[in-house]
């Protein structure tokens, strides 16, 4: 049937018909609900009336939708609507792997790389019980960022099942030319299909019956000629049972043996022959990708038709634009490719002999060498996907994300762009393009993870973010227990592929894996992922988590400076007093550089720690430290700079805050931290800027709605500051500092009433030790009482309140700077006027 453009399937809108797939058309549609492009298989309505092709119809979709892998495109819905059955799967853009091979511009190793992800996504099946059956080059799709999906498990069985009887219907054959399928006993596509499901052996067909149609395409792949091309159906299928695989060096005169090795063995006619796990022939590709990256070379492939490079001329195809413009043009064959890679093997001395021998082979060889990449000096490491589907496993990939950020910012000639910033990104469409310029930066690391009971499949992909172009991509398949040794490895890797030069010292710090405990590991990861949420829950279970790391390891630094951080932060989120917080998070701190004295997170939590404590020199001293120990760092740089802003050294604290937002420049605290550094430099309008963008990067980010209404205080404009500062209380659920911001501009407004209902409010809560007297002071400054307002000071002063030394530039307490009191409270403080 054919559906019209306009016309609604349940939710979804009918757009326009995009090809035929399996046993149905295929529509693209928007999802109405969801709002995203879907594609949907409809099955014909002469379908509707058989019971086994609407079985099968449904075993299709329950196959495919039980497959969760990057490698496969997603199925989301199976439904009916108006007598129409149809599946709502992933809209996926870009080119079936036939309309490449048809192009023949596709480099060799990006093949190879198509055909890994191939390979990955048909293992993903397998382990699955789940037999494609159709595999061919029309069934591949390749995105436009590079990476091969899967289509059309229309020929998908359980293993588990019962075989179908041999003649039973629901079993076709697919005519190559005219891909109409047609009642019988042969299942597949003619050209692809193996020995046992050509002879119609249905009992016999398992997944080493993929294996030989994915040895099929990548024949085809390498040489752009069909495996097994007959005249016609049935002269193809005789070849496929009887007639042995033509040798690749009869169109690739140099193709390395382990390729035709690998060839070889997948197209055996006997399954017990060929591989038995198409993982196996995943890690071969995978060899042979790093073999052409080590040489340096790469090529457009297959072939031209003089080297038996495929033409869509010579299989009755119309030539394409690009065939018709590069037909007759020498380039370098994959053959000569392969050539190549074994002449580079040769001495040096060799090379120059012939260069010597022949001018002309010389000045041939200089023009058609690779030219060298520069190295990277810039990377996003983005938020790696987790692709278990599964929620709970987020701490996972984010985890694994901040973990390798951290690895690579050791580096000082890199430029890691921080947490903060590409944690923006997050479940949002983005491309590499435009990343790199809202980060500045050359490269974009992507990640995928899958974890499945005790493996993890992690597969990276490293993007010039100029041209978009793929610099390398990996795949890592690891035990549980091998997650500590994966971070190690995938940093050395990285830096590698980037270029980086590394020192002895820089070997030692990416080498650095902090504990072997698996266990204490995880546990970790999982409470930096709380830690990052800076709620009050959240804090609470982060504590539980690195507790129970340095449980699992006792020796384990990170832990504990992960334990330290939580301490630091209650006073803020809870209200509790600092002389008891700090205590506690100075003693992990200093247990994590007794651990490891090179730490330089410990260091930035002890200089932190040092600061709220008023240990001023010794906060100068480890926040030096920490930078010399990680320059890119960027909460070290953020923290110094809350330090001398304490300290009145605003043109450092300026600088400093400047140097933490290059390094994180979509980091919304670092944002809202610089336009208070140019509140208390008496420019209401910068910061006025810096606090805008921040709510506009995140609208219930109530800190920034806080800071735009004071600023706006300060102004004179008065309703503005009072909607920015009742929008900060809204949404920060009445957290201290907002009710104390708004009941200070309560106050200074004139309206007496609501700044006294709010400051009974936070007495009620200091009662309770969930406040502290920093909170309070304000308002009486506001209501022009000092002496209550320096008596709830004072208070503070007694606890040695770590937000006490603020008050030298928070504009609530312009008003009682001109008292002698707060000359003194500063100087028993040990701070200057």
């Amino acid at each position: 049937m054919t559906i019209d453009a306009g016309s609604r399937l349940s939710r979804y809108e009918i757009r326009s018909k995009i090809g035929e797939g399996g046993m149905g058309e295929v529509y693209l549609a928007q999802d109405t609900k969801l709002d995203r492009k879907v594609a949907l298989k409809i099955l014909p309505p002469e379908f509707a009336g058989d019971q086994d092709r609407l079985r099968r119809f449904a075993q299709e979709a329950r196959a495919a939708a039980a497959l969760n892998h990057p490698n496969i495109a997603h199925i989301y819905e199976v439904d009916e609507s108006d007598g129409v059955s149809f599946i709502a799967m992933e809209f996926i853009d870009g080119f079936t792997l036939r309309q490449l091979i048809r192009e023949r511009q596709t480099e060799l190793s990006k093949t190879l790389r198509y055909l890994q992800h191939v390979a990955e996504g048909l293992a993903k099946a397998h382990a699955a019980g789940i037999v494609h059956r159709d595999l061919k080059p029309a069934n591949i799709m390749v995105t436009r960022d590079g990476h091969a999906k899967i289509l059309d498990f229309g020929l998908a069985k359980l293993i588990e099942q019962p075989p179908l009887p041999s003649g039973d219907s629901s079993e076709i054959a697919t005519v190559p030319m005219a891909h109409r399928s047609t009642s019988g006993v042969i299942m597949g596509t003619v050209g692809y299909m193996s020995p046992e499901q050509a002879q119609g052996k249905t009992k016999e067909v398992d997944h080493r019956s993929d294996i030989f149609s994915f040895g099929c395409i990548l024949f085809e792949s390498v040489t752009g000629q069909r495996a097994f091309k007959g005249e016609d159906a049935i002269d193809s299928l005789n070849k496929i049972i009887r007639e042995p695989i033509r040798p690749l060096t009869d169109f690739l005169p140099d193709a390395p043996d382990h390729l035709q090795r690998t060839v070889r063995r997948c197209l055996a006619k006997d399954p017990d022959e060929r591989y038995q796990t198409i993982k196996d022939v995943a890690i071969e590709l995978r060899e042979l990708r790093r073999e052409l990256e080590s040489s340096g070379i790469n090529t457009t492939g297959p072939p031209p038709p003089n080297v038996g490079r495929f033409s869509s001329e010579a299989s009755g195809l119309p030539l394409s634009a690009t065939e018709r413009k590069t037909a007759g043009t020498q380039v370098r064959s994959a053959g000569n490719l392969f050539g190549e890679i074994k002449r580079l093997k040769l001495a040096a001395l060799l090379v120059l002999v012939l260069v010597a021998a022949g001018g002309v082979v010389g000045g041939i060889y200089w023009r058609s060498r690779p030219v060298a990449s520069p190295a990277i000096h810039s990377i996003a490491v983005m938020p790696f996907v987790n692709e278990s589907g599964n929620a709970d496993f987020d701490y996972l990939s984010d985890g694994m994300t901040e973990t390798l950020i951290s690895s690579l910012s050791q580096l000082p000639s890199l430029n890691v762009k921080a947490r903060s910033s590409v944690f923006r990104y997050k479940g949002k469409p983005t491309d590499a393009k435009t990343v790199g310029k809202e980060l500045n930066v050359e490269a974009i690391l992507n990640g995928r993870v899958l974890e499945r009971g005790d493996q993890l499949t992690l597969s990276l992909e490293l993007v010039n973010a100029q041209t978009e172009n793929i610099i390398w991509t990996d795949q890592y398949v690891r035990k549980q227990a091998d997650l500590v040794n994966l971070q190690t490895e995938i940093a050395r890797d990285v830096s590698s592929k980037l270029k980086t030069k590394l020192s002895g010292t820089d070997e030692q710090k990416l080498a650095r894996t902090f504990t072997s405990n698996p266990e204490a590991y995880r546990f970790y990861l999982q409470g930096r992922f709380y830690w990052n949420k800076r709620t009050a829950e959240s804090l609470t279970k982060a504590i539980e988590q690195f507790k129970a790391s340095t449980d699992r390891d006792p020796n384990y630094a990170l832990g504990y400076a992960g334990l330290a951080d939580c301490y630091v932060l209650q006073e803020q989120i809870f209200g509790y007093p600092s002389s008891e917080t700090l205590r506690q998070a100075r003693t992990f701190a200093e247990r994590a550089l007794q651990i490891d004295p090179q730490l330089g997170e410990a260091h930035a939590s002890l200089a932190l720690i040092n600061n709220l404590s008023w240990n001023w020199a010794e906060a100068d001293k480890e926040f030096r430290t920490a930078i010399d120990l990680n320059s890119n760092y960027p909460t070290v740089h953020h923290w110094y700079s809350i330090y001398l802003q304490d300290m009145g050294q605003k043109d450092q604290a300026l600088t400093e805050i400047k140097r933490a937002q290059e390094l994180d420049p979509l980091s919304i605290p670092i944002g809202i931290n610089l336009g208070c550094k140019y509140l208390s430099m008496g420019e209401p309008d910068a910061a006025i800027d810096h606090f805008r963008t921040a709510i506009e990067l995140d609208p219930n980010f109530w800190h920034g709605h806080l800071w735009l209404g004071i600023t706006y205080l300060v102004q004179g404009r008065s309703d503005d500051a009072l909607a920015e500062l009742q929008k900060s209380v809204a949404l920060s659920n009445k957290a201290n500092q907002a009710l104390s911001f708004l009941g200070y501009a309560y106050a200074a407004t004139g309206k007496r009433a609501e700044a006294l209902a709010i400051l009974n409010e936070l007495k009620d809560k200091y009662a309770k030790r969930e406040a502290i007297g920093f909170d309070i002071a304000p308002i009486f400054a506001g209501l022009r009482d000092k002496d209550q307002a320096f008596a709830w000071l004072e208070k503070d002063f007694q606890v040695h309140s770590g937000r006490l030394v603020s008050i030298r530039w928070q504009p609530q307490f312009a008003a009682i700077r001109d008292d002698p009191r707060y000359a003194d409270l500063l100087q028993r403080m040990g701070l200057k006027l």
